[in-house]
């Protein structure tokens, strides 16, 4: 009897269970990686928005002054700069570029708290949906005052506002989702792949953005807006929940099918609102929903890591929006070059989150390693100050070894970190534990990434390398809260958070 052709033997070598954790996986990594290729086009076309002029302006000036005692003078239409687009041709351009950052990260780390909590009311699959068509709108809207001729800064502020706040639907929702189809086993790693959907979805929105930028800047936030859009109708098309178990399905009236498996898990892992359980599985409901917030708040790990992740966030975020910028300032490439050359940083971050999740999977500590990165981060920041001046060839190998260890603790804090501490046993009975746990740690990441693009805006005019100390400092500070997890772990154990299958 002929044999079955290799590639159906590897077909049926996976189970069905297999298949759909792999689609799951695979879904949700596009779908997330769709957010980021949103938010990446403001840092691209930031150098567009102002180009630097301040010589030939000065030389235009001196011209002008001696044509203007001959003739009368005529008036310059007020939409017309050689510094880029107006209002962002201004000699405070850093202060309205950041301020453009810090609406649209305030508006996220606002809205995060708020997403936990009404995305636990709704069903993911429409939740996430709507969220990503709102932010598809919002991101496109942005652009579109380029080819409306817009150039009332509160517009653009509005539209980083909005888009901000709808964008919150997302993280909460895929992690909850992937939370609910894998166990604690190898988490670190395969957590660690999976979140390098952040890099990959900012490599694709840089080189999208870049494509457009130096020609018609508008369409650098058209096609990322139409993207998550698209992306979210095959969410609405394809997305699964989580998994059915012995049959069961007594949230099938509100969230529709699953998919069925056994056995029953020892604690619950849907981070739906309780009032949707059925009264023989909860009873007091109500008492429970104020209690599991509180207790997910307070549960030990919880508050530390969040800080932890304030701070490594704001790292993260101020390389996200304002490398492009710092690199044309620094090799003087233009908006295009420098855009394409931005994605080695978040092409080491890829790395650092695979790395991070190994080592802590092996050492079976992830505050453990969440300090050892933190702890070479920091040198390496100023290490990459100094020696970005000394060539583009110094510049790629510092880009990719800063995005490893500086993106590294932020991706294992979001991903690993969050599903351990919200589905560990002392959480046993609160349904609503890996949802909540996941929008506090994020929302409190997310004060740090809207604090840190604001400041640097700040500081820049002062000087790069004093963006870098500030950025340093930062690491410091996350790198002083892990110690006081690693503390902690002498008295509580849990704050290690050991690996458990």
């Amino acid at each position: 009897m002929a044999q079955l052709p290799p590639g159906i033997r590897f077909i049926t070598a996976f189970s069905r269970d297999q298949w759909y954790r792999a689609f799951i996986f695979s879904l949700t990594f596009l779908l997330y990686a769709s957010f980021h290729l949103s938010r990446k086009p403001i840092s691209i076309v930031k150098g567009e928005l102002h180009k630097h002029c301040a010589a030939s302006h000065e030389v235009e000036l001196n011209s002008y002054k001696e044509y203007a005692a001959q003739i009368q003078p005529v008036k310059k239409p007020s939409n017309i700069s050689q510094c880029g687009w107006e209002p962002f041709d201004k000699n405070n351009y850093k202060q309205l570029l950041g301020a453009l950052d810090y609406s649209f990260l305030c508006a996220y780390a606002v809205g995060m708290y708020l997403s936990g909590l009404i995305g636990e009311r709704l069903p993911i699959r429409y939740y996430l949906t709507v969220g990503m068509l709102a932010s598809g709108l919002f991101t496109a809207m942005f652009g579109l005052g380029y080819f409306c001729n817009i150039h009332n800064l509160w517009f653009y502020i509005m539209a980083q506002i909005a888009n901000g706040l709808v964008q919150t639907t997302g993280w909460p929702s895929v992690v909850t989702c992937i939370g609910n189809w894998f166990g604690k086993g190898r988490r670190g790693l395969i957590m660690g792949i999976w979140n390098s959907h952040t890099s990959v979805g900012n490599i694709l929105g840089s080189l999208i953005a870049a494509y457009w930028v130096s020609t018609c800047w508008g369409l650098s936030f058209v096609v990322p807006g139409i993207i998550i859009a698209v992306m979210g109708i095959v969410c609405f098309l394809f997305l699964i929940e989580r998994k059915c178990f012995n049959g069961i399905q007594p949230w099938r009236a509100h969230y529709g099918p699953c998919f069925f498996s056994s056995p029953l898990p020892p604690y619950p892992l849907y981070p739906f609102s309780s009032v949707l359980i059925p009264d023989d599985l909860n009873s007091n409901s109500s008492l429970r929903h104020n209690a599991n917030f509180l207790f997910s708040l307070f549960s030990q790990g919880v508050i530390e890591f969040s800080l932890c992740l304030l701070f490594a966030k704001l790292v993260s975020y101020t390389f996200l929006f304002w490398l492009p910028l710092y690199i044309t300032n620094v090799e003087h490439l233009d908006a295009k070059r420098a855009g394409d050359l931005s994605t080695l940083f978040d092409v080491g971050g890829i790395f650092g989150g695979i790395l991070a999740g190994l080592i802590s999977d092996r050492l079976e500590k992830r505050a453990s390693t969440c300090g050892m990165m933190l702890l070479f981060a920091a040198p390496t920041l100023y290490m990459f100050s100094a020696v970005s001046k000394m060539g583009l060839e110094a510049t790629v190998v510092m880009l990719l070894i800063s995005g490893a260890l500086v993106n590294g603790p932020y991706a294992l804090i979001t991903t690993a970190v969050s599903a351990d501490l919200g589905t560990h046993k002392s959480l046993k009975g609160n349904a609503r534990a890996l949802s909540t746990v996941t929008a506090i740690i994020d929302g409190t990441g997310s004060v740090g990434a809207a604090l840190g693009p604001l400041l640097a805006g700040l500081i820049s005019p002062s000087g790069w390398n004093n963006v870098f100390y500030m950025l340093m400092m930062a690491d410091a500070c996350a790198l002083l809260v892990s110690l006081k997890i690693l503390f902690s772990c002498c008295v509580f154990p849990l704050l290690n958070l050991h690996t458990q299958t």
